[in-house]
C-alpha cells in the first residue's frame, strides 16, 4: 500500500459500539509514516454523531499513531498552540478515511503548561453504557499517565517546533497547489 502524504482525506471517529461520533471532512496528509500519521486541517466542516454541523475555527495538525491509543490535535490559537488528546483506538485507513474509536476521555495542554483531563464524566457513562471492560480501562489509564509525562517533558507531538513545522510544511505545499 502506497502512502497518503500530500493526499486530502476524510477522518471518522466511532464509538466503540461502531456508531459515529464525528467526522472531518477534509484533512491534508503531511506524514505517513511507520510511527505516525499527521494531517493538518484548516476551517474543515465537522459533521456530529447527532448531524450537527460545524467548522474548526482555527488551523490544526492532527497526530495519530499506529501503535498507541491516543491521538493529538494540536489547535494554533491566537495564545499559542493548545493540545486536545483524544483516547482513542490505533486507526486504520480504508479508502482514503482514516477511522479510529474513540473513548471519551480527553487532555488538553494549554500554551501556559496546564494540563488538564477532562470528560471525566463521559467517560464512565460511556465505560458501562458500552462495557469497556477491564482490558480498555488498563490501556486507557496507562496512555493518561504516558500522555501527561510526554506533555511535561515537551516530546514530540507536544512540541511548538515540530507543529510549527509541520503547518509551514502544509502552507507551503497547498500554496504551490494553489489551495
Amino acid at each position: 500500500m502506497g502512502t497518503l502524504e500530500k493526499e486530502w482525506i476524510e477522518i471518522q471517529g466511532y464509538k466503540h459500539d461502531g456508531g459515529m461520533h464525528r467526522i472531518w471532512d477534509s484533512a491534508y496528509c503531511l506524514v505517513d509514516n511507520d510511527k505516525y500519521f499527521a494531517v493538518c486541517s484548516k476551517k474543515v466542516k465537522v459533521i456530529e454523531h447527532d448531524f450537527r454541523i460545524r467548522y474548526t475555527k482555527e488551523p490544526a495538525i492532527m497526530i495519530f499513531f499506529k501503535d498507541s491509543w491516543f491521538n493529538v490535535l494540536a489547535m494554533f490559537k491566537k495564545t499559542g498552540i493548545t493540545y486536545y488528546v483524544n483516547l482513542a483506538s490505533p486507526y486504520i485507513i480504508e479508502n482514503k478515511k482514516l477511522k479510529y474509536i474513540d473513548y471519551d476521555l480527553d487532555l488538553k495542554l494549554y500554551p501556559n503548561n496546564e494540563i488538564k483531563i477532562i470528560d471525566v464524566k463521559e467517560y464512565g457513562f460511556n465505560k458501562k453504557k458500552y462495557n469497556y471492560g477491564d482490558d480498555i480501562e488498563k490501556i486507557l489509564k496507562f496512555n493518561v499517565k504516558k500522555i501527561k509525562l510526554m506533555m511535561e517533558n515537551r516530546t514530540f507531538p507536544f512540541n511548538e517546533e515540530d507543529m510549527n513545522d509541520l503547518y509551514k510544511t502544509f502552507l507551503s505545499q497547498n500554496k504551490k497547489e494553489g489551495k
